[in-house]
């Protein structure tokens, strides 16, 4: 079965790092080889060239691999800083330290990214029990798509986001009764009629919705623009077009804290402000649209929870 990566980054990197185990004969260095300087070789050699009897890493140019600072102090120290000190070799079998928390995926990159934690999209089900505030609410409304029943809204502060409800999440029982077909209307009411405490939400995990993981370049660029919170270009050669990204996508999450409703500018600073790598979550902009047509844009700017999420 092939392996997963979130991210063309972490597959490059985590293909060379195997690459160089293979070579050594399932010997990981204790302590990483020293980094050449900037300059790229004339031709490929192989994977260890052989001085004196020791093995030399023949990868001078990963100081600056694909746009990223490999180097000692870079985004990869940390993997070699967990091998002790020694001049000695130890033998492993196939390493897992690169492998991630979820869905089995190597991460040499991003698998300390609490952000990649914090957006990963399940498709899966689950059942919440909510309660609501001293006004009566959840804190939530929903939408109707292609007979289903979407979230489309949650309070800032309310029970549905401390319950972890997130935008784009299907809704397919509430207290046992289940709610395809319904009108947006008969599903608010089921909210309203319900007791204060012991609510019972199945959802399922945002179907419409998936994750891009991205690097930052040196100048701190993932390489994407966008208008309105929709993706409209992509840069050539950038981390957003080397995992994917595509333009007429909606922007709902930044390493999983949710910036639908905010401004361009501000969607903008959560950007900067996030360490590499960061993960996207985007949705089609025309089911988004559709998600949204019915609420007026004050009413998004106004109440939509900003919050992030506990991983």
């Amino acid at each position: 079965m092939a392996s997963l990566y979130p991210s063309l980054e972490d597959m490059k990197v985590g293909q060379m790092m195997q690459a160089q185990v293979k070579e050594n004969g399932g010997v990981i260095p204790s302590a990483p080889p020293e980094i050449g300087d900037r300059e790229k070789p004339s031709k490929p050699s192989g994977l260890a060239m052989h001085q004196a009897g020791r093995a030399v890493p023949v990868y001078p140019s990963l100081h600056d691999y694909m746009g990223l600072d490999l180097g000692p102090t870079g985004q990869l120290s940390f993997k070699f800083n967990d091998f002790p000190n020694s001049n000695n070799a130890v033998a492993l079998p196939q390493p897992d330290l690169t492998k991630t928390n979820f869905n089995n995926m190597i991460a040499p990159l991003s698998g300390q990214s609490l952000g990649l934690k914090r957006a990963h999209v399940t498709n899966g089900i689950r059942e919440l029990i909510l309660c609501k505030d001293k006004d009566g609410k959840v804190g939530v409304r929903v939408a109707a798509v292609n007979s289903g029943i979407f979230v489309c809204l949650i309070a800032r502060g309310s029970p549905a986001e401390m319950g972890g409800i997130r935008f784009g999440d299907q809704i397919l029982e509430v207290n046992g009764t289940q709610v395809a077909g319904f009108t947006v209307d008969q599903v608010h009411k089921m909210f309203k009629k319900a007791a204060v405490n012991g609510i019972s939400v199945v959802v399922r995990d945002r179907p419409f919705e998936r994750t891009v993981t991205l690097h930052k370049d040196s100048g701190g660029r993932v390489g994407f623009q966008f208008k309105k919170g929709e993706i409209v270009s992509l840069v050539k050669d950038s981390s957003a077009t080397r995992n994917g990204l595509l333009t007429g996508h909606q922007i709902l999450e930044v390493d999983g804290q949710n910036v639908v409703g905010l401004k361009d500018k501000e969607i903008t600073a959560v950007i900067e402000a996030a360490s590499s790598p960061l993960t996207v979550t985007i949705i089609p902009v025309s089911i988004y649209e559709h998600i949204v047509s019915k609420m007026s844009t004050n009413l998004i700017k106004n109440l939509m929870s900003h919050n992030i999420p506990e991983v």
